[in-house]
């Protein structure tokens, strides 16, 4: 199958894709060509974006970190595909239990970890081992966070867990490459769907947080579900084991908030030998 010159594969399952960016991709998905299991805790939720996307979708109901769960939602795809493993998945689904950590309930901290860490994992390897099994190349994607490559305050384990799926893709990629598996993430910045949009309804809070992305806007859900099937398409072939950023340079744009007097951005050595940028000044520290 190809759309727009780009070689894509025929079935995709997407995690959490009852709503927000899981949906957004979903659908980007089914328009590019793919069959879709739109697979998501919530079964009505699966399956009224299975109606909406259409393409054959498939509504799958499950519990990502109940591994029983997870192998009934993969057969039931299986046989409405009549395939023995999809040729893609992507690992979005995911939760956040807000509160500074010196006040988190140790159950809400597990069951962040629960879902966005061990659920990531039993369902990119249950995946795995049906492409392993039909000796079938494919793709794996995960959905990590801005979070989990800069900290953010009183987010509980939401950060430590996308931080832990960022290197637990890079593990897959390395261990299930020589099978012709690719594993990569996706690490959304400022996106103003799914579980952002409440942070958003505030316009002086968005106002704010728009004026400190480079690009100065929030991201939209159908940039990151651009980047995801970017992933998945044999444009992308020879990429394995890294994680992109969809952030409109935010993450790393730090230093653009820091005070710093208007001298050091300045080039050369000044009349007088005084050094006035920013390499010399640190040369002379």
């Amino acid at each position: 199958m190809t759309t727009q010159g780009v070689t894509v594969h025929k079935t995709l399952i997407v995690t959490g894709a009852g709503s927000g960016l899981g949906a957004a991709i979903a659908q980007a998905a089914a328009v590019a060509g793919w069959r879709v299991g739109v697979l998501d805790l919530d079964g009505n939720a699966a399956r009224d974006v299975a109606k909406r996307i259409g393409n054959e979708s498939v509504a799958l109901q499950a519990d990502i970190a109940q591994e029983t769960s997870v192998q009934e939602a993969l057969e039931q795809f299986a046989q409405a595909t009549s395939s023995a493993a999809p040729d893609a998945l992507v690992c979005n689904a995911g939760i956040v239990r807000f509160g500074p950590l010196l006040d988190a309930a140790l159950e809400d901290f597990r069951a962040v970890v629960d879902v966005n860490l061990t659920g990531t994992f039993i369902t990119a390897r249950a995946v795995a081992r049906r492409m392993i099994a039909a000796e079938q190349p494919g793709s794996i994607v995960t959905v990590t966070s801005m979070n989990g490559v800069a900290p953010g305050p009183n987010s509980g384990a939401y950060g430590s867990t996308k931080a832990a799926v960022a290197l637990l893709t890079q593990q897959m990629a390395l261990e299930w490459g020589p099978f012709g598996i690719r594993a990569n993430a996706i690490a959304p910045g400022l996106i103003n769907a799914g579980m952002s949009e409440p942070i958003y309804a505030d316009d002086q809070i968005r106002a704010r947080r728009e004026s400190s992305v480079p690009l100065r806007r929030l991201g939209a859900a159908e940039e990151v579900a651009a980047a995801a099937l970017f992933l998945l398409s044999d444009a992308a072939s020879y990429i394995s084991g890294t994680e992109l950023l969809v952030d409109g340079g935010v993450t790393m744009s730090v230093i653009a908030s820091l005070p710093r007097p208007q001298s050091v951005d300045s080039v050369g050595d000044d009349l007088a030998g005084q050094p006035t940028n920013a390499v010399d000044l640190e040369r002379d520290q």
